[in-house]
């Protein structure tokens, strides 16, 4: 029963999404069915809780994946919300609530994520940049190491990376209302798990692959955030 609750949840966005917004999809490489074999789907650029407009450009067997084999790590103070906490536990089928530490709610991601058939949603920034440009505690908005922990322990897929042109003008953090009808931009490209580990993994050594994660996310989500024409 849960498989088709998500589901239709997440269908029900990807059609508001399509209402109340125009999400513009820009693939930034070429790719054979961008959609197929995916593991990973990393959003950066994290500005808003509005972020599930973007669905809008997402395939109903996508869809379909994350209600059926979905994992997402949320963060705890998220998943307490009394009304929108709810709702994010239900954006897949296995919504791992986690603290900053990494802990046995993380061990727990992990652990979903070695099933083969599993696709992990993640922000890897890990929390939202404010109108200032910073995050809540006025930090610049780093790269986590855990996508990096993610990919060390999937043997093969694919990596989808999607670049947020930015959501302040519809939500920013801390506004109670969005403001819809808004033009939205997100490019997005697909790696080889594999190939992506392997090619940092040589060029920084096993002992300094997770560096060489937020290294290269930072310089790409750096190049494509402000694409957005």
């Amino acid at each position: 029963m849960r498989i088709y609750i998500v589901f239709l949840l997440l269908f029900s966005i990807k059609v508001a999404g399509k209402v109340f917004c125009r999400v513009r999809l820009e693939w930034l490489r070429e790719a054979d069915d961008p959609w197929a074999r995916l593991r990973v789907l990393a959003l950066l650029n994290h500005t808003s809780l509005f972020e599930p407009v973007f669905l809008a450009a997402v395939p109903s067997r996508v869809l379909w994946q994350l209600a059926t084999h979905g994992v997402v790590p949320i963060a705890d103070k998220t998943a307490a919300r009394p009304v929108l906490g709810r709702l994010f536990l239900l954006i897949a089928k296995h919504v791992v609530p986690v603290t900053r530490e990494k802990d046995d709610t993380w061990e727990e991601v992990l652990r979903q994520v070695r099933d083969p058939e599993a696709v992990l949603i993640i922000l890897p920034e890990g929390r939202m940049m404010r109108r200032t440009g910073l995050d809540l505690q006025g930090n610049p908005m780093t790269i986590r190491g855990g996508i990096a922990d993610i990919l060390e322990v999937i043997p093969d897929g694919r990596l989808f990376i999607g670049y947020s042109g930015g959501l302040h003008h519809i939500q920013a953090p801390g506004e109670r209302f969005p403001r819809p009808f808004r033009s939205v931009w997100l490019g997005a490209e697909v790696l080889d798990i594999p190939r992506y580990r392997d090619r940092l993994t040589r060029a920084h050594g096993a002992d300094g692959f997770k560096a060489g994660v937020i290294e290269d996310l930072t310089r790409r989500r750096d190049a494509y955030r402000y694409r957005a024409g």
